[in-house]
């Protein structure tokens, strides 16, 4: 398993530069001698006055431990995503990114990134592998569908979000990936989802954000457990992260169980523009991961509903605290459902009805015989004695 070292610090602003250091599995393209990699930080939105994210001038040689996590070359001997439209409602995505070339639409302006929230999660999902680095999508056939779910500086709120959701299904998205877990807005989230599941669209969210938020009295991180939309609407595959270890980096507070982990500590993917690489961490990422994984489901298992799909991901988890995704088993899993089941044979084919009267006929002429049978027996012993008794009457 690769393995990773350093981690950022998980802030809503502008994310400093993390020391990385990637050390190769067996069988990836190495590192200059496993030396380490500076990438800068992802961000999920903005401070006041700082500048857009740029293109990363760092690249990632080696592949990131998300690889053997994921179990990502088994899964694309099966799926990569062919045919399938995941929507990214965040920040926009960047339609001049390399890894997603020729693969991303944009509505209403989605195809600027300022931020680079929404280009890095697109990245997770559905980046294509490229010689020279080993950072790649769960999906990397899948096409992106950029939809605006923050301003441009990436702050969020239930009506964009609800209107991007919205969007998406109208556009024709197979899977709706949504960046934020917010507080408010559980009325008009749980609109834009009913939408979603009435058109066979499945939404994948984080279970809460990426860094607990400040108590607005003391602008410290407040310990508070609360739902989170549109994750805590049931028909939302909600996601949570973990790290190398399968162990989950310190966060919000969890309000309810999520559906599946995923990992989403220290993983790496593109930025806004060029093919240079950021690194992050946070549940938002590891829904990506999620929402990647349902494309490949979807392209594979084409017969399945968008419910089917988060049972099939569920179902086939990886078995803990909370169940970690895994890709290959829910491409090639027998599981109990529907449409997977296997056919009952057919009924065998019984022999005509046999007439009863050649049957009657049959059983006189065996009667018959046997009767004949029982005449000649009885002469055999009868005639020999009636000869040696001159046949005479018994006693005369």
């Amino acid at each position: 398993m690769a393995r990773v070292l350093s981690r950022p610090l998980r802030t809503a602003g502008a994310a400093a530069a993390t020391a990385l250091v990637v050390l190769a599995p067996p069988g990836a393209r190495p590192a200059a001698a496993g030396e380490p990699v500076r990438l800068p930080g992802v961000s999920t939105r903005l401070a006041d006055g700082a500048p857009c994210a740029k293109a990363s001038d760092r690249t990632a040689e080696a592949r990131p431990w998300t690889w053997q996590a994921l179990g990502l070359p088994q899964s694309w001997r099966l799926a990569r995503g062919d045919g399938v439209t995941v929507a990214v409602v965040d920040t926009g995505v960047g339609t001049g990114i390399p890894a997603l070339s020729g693969r991303v639409t944009a509505l209403d302006g989605a195809g600027r990134d300022c931020v680079g929230h929404g280009s890095f999660a697109a990245g997770l999902i559905a980046a294509a592998p490229a010689d020279g680095t080993g950072v790649a999508g769960v999906a990397p056939r899948a096409r992106i569908l950029a939809v605006r779910g923050t301003d441009e500086r990436g702050t969020p709120s239930a009506g964009r979000v609800a209107r991007g959701v919205r969007a998406a299904v109208d556009a024709g998205a197979d899977v709706v990936y949504v960046a934020h877990a917010l507080p408010t807005g559980r009325k008009e989230l749980t609109a834009a989802v009913a939408h979603a599941t009435g058109n066979d669209v499945l939404v994948v969210a984080p279970t809460a954000p990426d860094a607990a938020p400040l108590d607005p009295r003391t602008r410290r991180p407040d310990p508070t457990a609360r739902p989170y939309f549109p994750a805590f609407v049931p028909q939302v595959l909600s996601v949570v992260d973990h790290g190398p270890g399968g162990t989950r980096p310190e966060g919000a507070p969890q309000p309810f169980a999520p559906d599946l982990s995923a990992p989403g500590d220290l993983v790496v993917s593109v930025g806004p523009r060029g093919s240079g690489h950021y690194i992050g961490s946070g549940s938002s990422l590891a829904a990506a991961a999620a929402a990647g994984a349902a494309a490949l489901v979807r392209a594979r298992h084409p017969e399945l509903s968008a419910a089917e799909v988060a049972r099939r991901l569920m179902g086939a988890a990886y078995p803990a605290t909370v169940p970690r995704l895994d890709p290959y088993a829910a491409l090639s899993a027998l599981l109990p459902e529907g449409r997977q089941s296997v056919p009952e044979p057919e009924p065998a084919p019984l022999p005509p009805s046999v007439p009863h009267a050649p049957r009657h006929r049959a059983l006189v002429l065996a009667g018959g015989a046997g009767l004949l049978v029982l005449l000649v027996a009885a002469a055999a012993v009868v005639v020999p004695r009636g000869r040696a008794r001159g046949w005479r009457p018994a006693g005369g």
